[in-house]
């Protein structure tokens, strides 16, 4: 998985590689290139990797050519889905599946050219990639997306998590803008509001499950949103912004009554094994291992919490090979349990929600232990009214010690631990 360079380490060179996607009319093209400008005023090389579907489609493709049957008959749309477009088809063509496919190849090539070219870049260097490699399982039903990644020997952990340091979803303006939804300016958008918002709801679905997703929704102006997601790539990169860019986002952590309702009360989700182990370090700053994956495909990140810096809480983190992290979990503190999860992660309400069921074994504090987890700047009601219904809510415990992580990995009993951390990031630790 790829996570941001270290923040501190200022004369190394930083190469950051993210992902605009969204919806139609969500502000992408604009926010390319506003990013593209803030980061060159910055110094910073930047590279803007096209979208690779729009070069193959100017070279005369054409969807509905794509969607011919054998029989020289048109596909038949079955369901509202399909009417967005043939490729959406459950039953599209073989040409159309062929076509998907080949464009996926040629997405990961035209990838790693620029991926090559900002590695030899000198310079510090952001990479912009319109669109990325999952945003095509969007268009191929499930069964075929598992026979895309079979026949190529792909699997979503390395499409998804280890390929992008950063995914950045533009919610279209007809899911909470509609005033502002116009297909007049955009020579390839024909989309009416109810189709841009499946369209929005597929592109953002393709993402759910990598660990620095971000959703930029409508919640503010248009101005807002472009500065929220410069911000969102900034605070990722630890570049101190000053006044230039307003953020006032912040984790907000929920305690959930279990048990969870079945699957199918969710929204399209993606479930991770997450193992944790604490290391020994000085009693100034924690540092842990996390090894997050699925169905056998792992990444590993070493996470080191450093003291406050000008009165924020620095975390670092540092992506790992299998090698570095068996050779790290030598020095993990016995002092603490390991931490197992099954972490969910799904969008509701255009917010990004990840739920944390913990695991045996344990200590007793965390059994049966769920907590719902997101980042949000929005006022308190308005964030509740965002959570998702068909969670039973407890209650709030954002920056409560007794739900940090490090403290629930603990092996002592907190009223005599000389460990239990009461460090505050505004009231406590979170």
């Amino acid at each position: 998985m790829l996570t941001p360079p270290n923040p501190m380490e200022s004369k190394q060179k930083r190469l950051y590689k993210i992902v605009l996607t969204g919806g139609p009319c969500g502000g992408k093209t604009t926010g390319q290139s506003r990013l593209c400008t803030f980061f060159e005023n910055l110094g910073w090389k930047v590279f803007r990797v096209p979208e690779t579907a729009t070069v193959l489609l100017s070279g005369g493709i054409k969807f509905t050519d794509l969607s011919v049957e054998a029989d020289g008959s048109e596909a038949k749309h079955c369901c509202a889905k399909c009417m967005v477009s043939s490729t959406l088809c459950c039953n599209f063509s073989a040409k159309a599946y062929k076509f998907q496919e080949n464009l996926l190849r040629c997405m990961v090539q035209i990838e790693n050219t620029f991926f090559e070219l900002g590695e030899s870049c000198p310079r510090d260097c952001l990479i912009i990639c319109d669109r990325g490699t999952m945003d095509a399982s969007a268009f191929v039903s499930k069964e075929q997306w598992e026979q895309m990644l079979l026949s190529n020997s792909w699997n979503p952990v390395e499409l998804r998590d280890n390929r992008y340091n950063q995914i950045i979803h533009m919610v279209s303006a007809a899911n909470g803008a509609e005033d502002f939804y116009s297909t007049e300016d955009h020579a390839c958008r024909s989309e009416g509001v109810d189709i841009a918002r499946q369209l929005d709801h597929s592109a953002a679905s393709a993402w759910v499950g990598h660990p620095y997703f971000d959703v930029i929704d409508n919640s503010t102006d248009f101005e807002n949103k472009i500065c929220r997601m410069i911000a969102s790539v900034c605070q990722k990169l630890g570049i101190d912004t000053g006044d230039r860019l307003l953020v006032n986002a912040r984790k907000r952590k929920f305690l959930v009554k279990g048990p969870l309702p079945d699957d199918a009360c969710f929204p399209q989700f993606q479930d991770f094994d997450v193992e944790h182990y604490y290391l020994q370090t000085n009693n100034i700053q924690q540092a842990r291992l996390r090894k997050r994956g699925q169905k056998g495909h792992w990444t590993y990140t070493h996470t080191i919490r450093r003291p406050k810096v000008h009165g924020q809480v620095v975390e670092v983190k540092t992506q790992l090979t299998h090698r570095d992290y068996i050779n790290m979990l030598a020095q993990r503190d016995d002092s603490h349990f390991t931490i197992y999860k099954k972490r969910r992660c799904f969008i509701h309400n255009n917010q990004y929600f990840q739920l944390d069921i913990y695991r045996e074994p344990c200590h007793s504090r965390c059994c049966g232990l769920i907590l719902l987890e997101t980042y949000s700047a929005l006022e308190h009601d308005q964030l509740l009214e965002r959570l998702p219904k068909f969670l039973t809510i407890v209650e709030e415990v954002t920056g409560n010690p007794a739900y940090s992580m490090f403290n629930l990995s603990l092996r002592e009993d907190w009223t005599n631990s000389t460990k239990f951390c009461k460090a505050f990031q505004g009231k406590y630790l979170i």
